[in-house]
């Protein structure tokens, strides 16, 4: 019996060394998730596709005539899919285990331009492999590029809405994301402690 005794504080060391190692895993794990911002994808100004637009010229008069009236209101509505590049490298090699991961939250709020618009999060769960591969987690995002640019022109608004997601751009060149995942895992669900960046030209770090 007396035996016993002081094995049990032995085995409860044992035990929460253990939990200590596999909630250190945890984190390190994912903690090492970054993220990039991929491609415009379905972009719409006034509800006109810009998808095969390259120029105004390319406009035809009635949506020439749509969009001035927009601009007039005081209302130039954008609707696009903003595809972000989620890359889990925990997929067993270089003294990692395998780890699959589910982001369960991501609010996140959009910079255009270097200027703050719109904040959203993603509709559900969302998971990214360990399988070193990039998934994609597309982003749904509605603004009025008229409520943060009306210090801008009738053109200069086209040109940034061209620039976003005509056929010569689709590009997130000026866009930034920042964001705060939350990421499921054996132990609940971990928060980032802050948000990351997210651009076009290089993985978060």
């Amino acid at each position: 019996m007396r035996s016993l005794k002081l094995l049990l504080p032995v085995f409860l060391l044992f035990a929460l060394s253990n939990l200590s190692c596999s909630v250190y895993q945890t984190i390190v794990n994912i903690s090492r998730l970054k993220f990039k911002l991929g491609v415009v994808n379905n972009f719409t100004l006034g509800g006109i596709n810009l998808t095969n637009k390259k120029s105004i010229n390319d406009f035809g008069a009635l949506e020439v005539l749509k969009l001035t009236a927009s601009f007039t209101n005081g209302i130039m509505p954008a609707t696009f899919t903003l595809n972000v590049n989620a890359l889990n490298p925990n997929d067993g090699t270089g003294g990692y285990q395998k780890t699959n991961a589910t982001i369960v939250s991501f609010p996140w709020r959009l910079m255009i331009d270097n200027k703050e618009t719109v904040t959203g999060d993603i509709g559900s769960p969302f998971s990214v492999p360990g399988t070193g591969e990039a998934a994609v987690i597309p982003i749904q995002i509605t603004v009025d590029l008229y409520k943060f640019f009306k210090d801008k022109s009738y053109q200069d608004i086209i040109n940034l809405a061209m620039k976003l997601g005509g056929s010569g751009g689709g590009n997130s060149s000026n866009l930034a994301l920042y964001a705060k995942p939350t990421v499921s895992s054996p132990i609940g669900n971990i928060s980032y402690p802050q948000e990351i960046k997210i651009i076009s030209y290089e993985y978060s770090k």
